[in-house]
């Protein structure tokens, strides 16, 4: 499998920041991209580094609706799976929504993001309902996919889900500030997830400055073994490519000790 990892600014301008991920969608399957991901809310402002306004849910979009039918049509075309992050309304209830659009222009499901924080420049909770849907694992035309968007990925629990429901892939769509968190930390979590699950991780970022935050990029894949494989910049649009030897999930360590000597008979009240 050959990903990309859309790593990009965004502006107030929806249209604009909508047809530059399609731009960079394009050189991205022009190297031979077949899985293109993008960050966190990628076309449009991060909401939530402001707390939300009372119409927050105006903003919002559906899914299917005009922002996935594009998609699609451009999935279909280029013959590549596509994962954009959303502001998704369905009803009364918005969520933080990754779709997934397989090779033919299909919408296979959406994830939503199960755990919402609030805390300073990060006031979500305001914003989004917490995910309903579980965590599927998508079965795509190049290798089976889960998500785990951007706060999910602190739950080892969502991790580990995703490997026992066959995820070989986890995209981590992400708003994640400058100095957020300790140096090397984002890196650290997701290698340990790798390792731990036997899965490759692909953690995508976006970049700029916004009101409140600064956004740092260095998006980054790491495979099963628990290693970073490859790495964008800090503070720097670009699309970042990388191959996947997929053969790697059932030669790990994970794959051959980890999950056959789980014994889940003793977790269930540990995590009631």
């Amino acid at each position: 499998m050959r990903i990309a990892l859309v790593q990009q600014h965004a502006t107030t301008d929806r249209r604009e920041n909508l047809d530059r991920g399609i731009r960079a969608a394009r050189r991205a399957a022009e190297r031979g991209a077949q899985v293109i991901a993008y960050a966190e809310l990628a076309f449009e402002p991060f909401y939530p580094q402001e707390p939300a306004p009372p119409d927050a849910i105006d903003l919002a979009e559906p899914i299917p609706g005009p922002t996935t039918e594009t998609l699609s049509d451009l999935a279909s075309e280029l013959a590549v799976v596509l994962l954009p992050n959303l502001y998704e309304r369905d009803g009364e209830a918005a969520f933080d929504t990754t779709a997934v659009i397989d090779a033919d222009g299909t919408l296979l499901g959406k994830s939503r993001m199960l755990h919402v924080p609030d805390y300073a420049c990060f006031h979500e909770k305001g914003y989004y309902t917490p995910g309903d849907l579980g965590v599927p694992v998508f079965e795509t035309r190049f290798g089976r996919i889960g998500v785990a968007i951007c706060y999910d990925r602190h739950y080892p629990e969502v991790m580990r889900a995703l490997a026992l429901a066959g995820a070989q892939i986890v995209f981590v769509p992400q708003a994640g500030g400058v100095g957020e968190w300790p140096d090397g930390l984002f890196e650290a979590e997701l290698r340990v997830a790798s390792f731990h699950n036997g899965l490759f991780t692909a953690l995508c970022n976006r970049v700029g400055e916004e009101p409140r935050l600064t956004f740092a990029g260095e998006s980054f894949v790491c495979n099963p073994a628990g290693e970073v494989v490859t790495r964008a910049g800090e503070g720097t649009d670009e699309v970042l490519i990388c191959n996947l030897d997929l053969e790697e999930v059932e030669r790990s360590h994970a794959h051959r000790l980890f999950l056959r000597d789980r014994r889940p008979e003793l977790y269930k009240e540990w995590t009631e």
